[in-house]
C-alpha cells in the first residue's frame, strides 16, 4: 500500500513540474538571446571593429543623404543665375522684365591694397554685395594672394583692372594683353574663377583692350562717378556726403570707390545714407554678362 502511495505522488510531482516549465519559457529566451550577443559581439571584437564600423556606415549613410539634400538647397556661386540688370552704354546698371529700379551698385578699385580687405569685411556685416576690382601689382605684394582669396570666399565678385594700373592708350597690344589676361589667370589660380568685369585704368579703354576684355568674356564696366580720388573728398564725412547727395546720384548708379582709409572710414554712412533714400544694392551675379554693351565715348 506504501508502494503504491509513493508512486501516485511521485506522478503528480512529475507533471506538476512540466506544467511550471511550460507557463515560464522567458527566461529561457532571454538567455538565448544575450547568448546570441556575446557571440557577435566576440566575433565583431575578434574581427577589429566590424561592428562599429557597420555602425558607423549606417547612421552616416542617412545623415551624408541628409547634408546632401540641405546642400543641394543652398545656392551655389558656380550655378548660373537669372540675370535682373545689364550695364548700359552710360555704365549704369538697368533692369531687366521689372526688376527693382531703386538700386545702386557698389564697387571698388585698385584692390587687394591697405584697406580692401577691411572694406570687405564692413560690406560685408551691412550685407551689401560689391565687385572689387583688383591690381595684380597688389595680389602678388605682401599678402595679397591671401587677402583676395579672404574677399572672394566672403562672396564677393572679383573683377580685373589690369596688372599695373598703366594707361592702355600708352601700351601695345602685346602689353595691353598681357596686362590684361594675366590678372585674370592670376584670380582664377587664387579663387578658381576668372573676372566676370572688366575696368581699365582712369576709365581709358582701347579698341583693343574692348576686344581682349569680350574674348575673355568679360562685360567692359567704367563708372557713373566717384570722388574719393578727389583731394577735397579725402576725407569720411566729405565722402560720405558727396556721395549720398551727389546730382549724379540716380536709379542704377555704378559707384565709383577705391581701396582707401578715408573711403574705408566713410562705408558706414555711405550705405546708410543711400538705404535711407531708398536704393538697394544690386548683386553682380545678376548682372547679365553676355549683352553687348556700347560705350559711350
Amino acid at each position: 500500500m506504501k508502494k503504491i502511495f509513493v508512486l501516485v505522488m511521485a506522478f503528480i510531482l512529475a507533471g506538476c513540474g512540466t506544467n511550471h516549465a511550460e507557463q515560464n519559457p522567458e527566461p529561457s529566451g532571454e538567455e538565448n538571446t544575450n547568448g546570441g550577443n556575446i557571440e557577435e559581439n566576440q566575433k565583431e571584437q575578434a574581427d577589429g571593429t566590424e561592428g562599429q564600423t557597420s555602425h558607423e556606415n549606417d547612421e552616416p549613410e542617412e545623415n551624408g543623404e541628409e547634408e546632401q539634400m540641405e546642400e543641394s538647397n543652398e545656392p551655389s556661386r558656380d550655378e548660373p543665375m537669372m540675370s535682373q540688370y545689364y550695364v548700359d552704354g552710360n555704365w549704369s546698371v538697368k533692369p531687366i522684365d521689372g526688376a527693382k529700379e531703386e538700386v545702386v551698385l557698389i564697387t571698388i578699385d585698385d584692390a587687394p591694397d591697405k584697406y580692401g580687405l577691411e572694406m570687405a569685411k564692413t560690406l560685408k556685416e551691412l550685407d551689401v554685395p560689391a565687385i572689387f576690382f583688383v591690381n595684380g601689382i597688389f595680389i602678388e605684394a605682401g599678402n595679397g594672394r591671401e587677402q583676395l582669396k579672404d574677399i572672394y570666399d566672403m562672396g564677393f565678385e572679383i573683377g580685373n583692372h589690369t596688372f599695373s594700373h598703366k594707361k592702355l592708350s600708352e601700351l601695345s597690344k602685346e602689353e595691353q594683353y598681357e596686362e590684361i589676361v594675366r590678372v585674370n589667370d592670376l584670380v582664377e589660380e587664387i579663387t578658381g574663377e576668372r573676372p566676370k568685369f572688366f575696368r581699365a585704368p582712369f576709365g581709358v579703354n582701347t579698341d583693343y583692350s574692348k576686344q581682349v576684355a569680350k574674348d575673355e568674356g568679360m562685360v567692359v564696366m567704367n563708372w557713373s562717378f566717384g570722388y574719393d580720388w578727389n583731394q577735397e573728398y579725402m576725407n569720411e564725412k566729405a565722402l560720405a556726403d558727396i556721395m549720398v547727395n551727389a546730382k549724379e546720384l540716380g536709379n542704377g548708379s555704378n559707384l565709383l570707390m577705391h581701396d582707401r582709409e578715408w573711403t574705408f572710414k566713410a562705408l558706414d554712412d555711405i550705405v546708410a545714407g543711400l538705404r535711407e533714400k531708398g536704393f538697394g544694392f544690386v548683386d553682380p551675379d545678376l548682372i547679365e554678362t553676355s549683352r553687348e554693351v556700347q560705350e559711350d565715348m
